[in-house]
């Protein structure tokens, strides 16, 4: 299979890693529903892309080499005027010091509570894998997860959902409607067909996956880690 143009310009340019917004450009095309954002180079630019977005946005760093972004103030959420949107990419900026970057990051705010995490991992035994749990910072505490070989199909995508102790946070929850299992099977199908076409990829983390208002599953952040000579 032909290497995704995003991948092999990485790999020209020896990253292991693509940026959020490539990693984010990658994962859409396999159908996994992303953010609106645009990445800017200018404080002006920020400001049109937060009006032509809508507030509230967030700012974030962006690049191949860049991690620990909340640690190291390179994110702010809930921006929702141009003077903070202004003062924002200049503090970002000025956290960055001397580190490569390839712009910033304006995305719109994604409301919703409830977070879901999807990726894939390569086992050594068993080759591209899926997996499926719940997001944020509950990923690590409470590693409620699950896992299927790739290639997966709809149902086995929807099976995923059902392993997990906390699936009854994928239903109505306060008012608030079920998840969309359709459009999440679609992500998780995605993931595993990158598994399978792309071998360059090594792992992708997908976290968090907002459930939005409506019940659509979005990815507001996203690492996909490449592998110079495929697995």
């Amino acid at each position: 299979m032909e290497k995704d143009p995003i991948i092999a310009k990485a790999l020209e340019r020896e990253q292991t890693a693509l940026s959020e917004h490539d990693s984010k450009l990658l994962i859409e095309k396999y159908g996994v529903t992303v953010s609106e954002e645009k990445l800017v180079g200018t404080a002006d630019e920020a400001v049109a892309a937060a009006a032509e977005l809508g507030y509230p946005v967030v700012l974030k760093a962006c690049g191949a080499e860049i991690s620990h972004k909340t640690e190291r103030e390179l994110v702010e959420v809930d921006l929702k005027r141009e003077d903070e949107v202004r003062q924002t990419f200049s503090d970002i900026k000025a956290n960055l010091g001397s580190d490569p970057y390839e712009g910033i990051l304006v995305e719109k705010m994604v409301p919703g509570e409830r977070e879901l995490a999807i990726g894939l991992i390569r086992d050594p035994q068993f080759g591209p894998c899926v997996m499926f749990g719940l997001g944020g910072i509950f990923t690590e505490i409470l590693r409620d997860t699950s896992f299927r070989v790739a290639p997966i199909t709809e149902e086995d995508a929807l099976q995923m959902m059902d392993d997990i102790k906390a699936k009854a946070i994928l239903g109505p929850v306060r008012g608030k409607p079920p998840v969309d299992r359709k459009r999440l099977a679609k992500a998780l199908v995605g993931l595993a067909r990158i598994g399978m076409e792309q071998e360059n990829v090594a792992e992708i983390d997908v976290n968090p996956l907002i459930v939005s208002p409506d019940g659509a599953p979005v990815a507001v952040d996203a690492l996909v880690v490449l592998s110079k000579n495929g697995s």
